[in-house]
């Protein structure tokens, strides 16, 4: 995997952000728009299976995930992998280091990217003078916490045809949200190995798993992405119901 290094150059003003046209993010004021369009250093662009942050290192960034998918994930020594989340637009990448210093984790792209670049000692200046904007990195690490609970709870108690048809149904719901479903069918991004490495399965049960929700009409795998048929009937599989989101914040 290649290391990629955020970018000088802006393509994209924060003024004309297209994620700031969709519904799910609350607006800003007049006050911190000029300071995020400020914070702004530029962008990074990413190809598919570039390293954004790795594991154990420091970085002098913080990064929102303009356009694309990658997942958050830890390793073994003998290189093992654990998926932990997933990220889509509008997500924040790296805050964890500017609470311990070094970032705990790795992102990997899944798909080409563009991030949005923010120079981490600046973060004070964002706590100090813009409480609105404070409580929204606030709420998105509170968001993370959550999610991951009803991970831990799936990893933990559900059955493997459960978990898979809980995945896709969460990731169906996030991708929606952000505009990536729209009105045709989703292509979630994803190899089979992703899913075993985020579900704790072999790959041989990961295909066997997958074959399952197939056979039901939920899903049609495909080489490398999985095409969302029936939301609905994964939510139901799994008992799981979405949670209730409103005007969400995006830095």
């Amino acid at each position: 995997m290649s290391l990629v290094l955020p970018s000088s150059g802006r393509r994209v003003p924060c003024e004309q952000c297209p994620l700031r046209a969709l519904p799910t993010f609350r607006d800003f004021s007049a006050e911190e728009l000029r300071f995020v369009s400020d914070f702004k250093r530029g962008e990074l662009v990413a190809e598919t299976g570039a390293t954004v942050v790795s594991e154990g290192t420091k970085s002098a960034h913080l990064y929102t995930l303009l356009s694309g998918w990658a997942f958050r994930f830890k390793t073994l020594l003998d290189g093992r992998r654990q998926i932990l989340n997933y990220v889509l637009p509008g997500d924040l990448i790296g805050l964890q280091g500017s609470i311990e210093g070094e970032i705990e984790h790795s992102v990997e792209a899944l798909t080409p990217l563009i991030l949005c670049v923010f120079p981490r000692n600046r973060l004070h200046d964002l706590f100090k003078g813009y409480p609105g904007l404070a409580f929204d990195i606030t709420w998105l690490s509170a968001r993370e916490e959550r999610m991951l609970d009803e991970h831990l709870l799936s990893l933990g108690r559900r059955t493997a045809l459960e978990r898979a048809a809980y995945l896709l149904a969460f990731l169906h719901s996030r991708a929606e949200r952000v505009g990536l479903a729209g009105d045709k069918l989703l292509h979630i991004p994803l190899t089979q190995q992703h899913v075993a490495d985020t579900l704790g399965l072999s790959i041989v049960h990961t295909n066997k798993t997958l074959r399952k929700l197939a056979s039901q009409g939920l899903i049609n795998w495909l080489d490398r992405s999985c095409v969302i048929l029936d939301p609905d009937g994964l939510r139901k599989l799994a008992e799981w119901e979405q949670p209730k989101e409103h005007k969400r914040p995006l830095i």
